[in-house]
């Protein structure tokens, strides 16, 4: 069975597109080289009150294999060092969801 894993943090939205390219180059670059990951998609969504809502999707062949990318205790997030620069709220944990196969 794959595992979703699924981490939200917020932005200004005025910072979405640089934090974006920020995230493709730091944490979406190392789950797509982590071995045994299916693929990883960046959300984002404007929100009324000037943030943005941003979103890491990543799919893996099993709860095993994202200790390679997360660590042992992978329920904590992985944060990068000018995540502190951007974010102005964050999960600091990372939900993960077992992906049922279509009929």
């Amino acid at each position: 069975m794959v595992i979703a894993r699924m981490w939200r943090g917020w932005v200004a939205t005025v910072d979405r597109d640089a934090y974006a390219g920020y995230v493709e180059d730091t944490g979406m670059a190392e789950y797509r080289r982590t071995p045994d990951n299916r693929g990883a998609h960046l959300l984002t969504r404007d929100l009324d009150d000037g943030r943005t809502e941003i979103v890491t999707l990543s799919f893996w062949d099993s709860r095993d294999v994202i200790v390679g990318f997360a660590g042992s205790d992978i329920a904590r997030a992985v944060f990068y060092p000018e995540d502190d620069r951007y974010l102005v709220d964050r999960e600091t944990t990372a939900t993960h969801f077992e992906v049922h196969p279509e009929p």
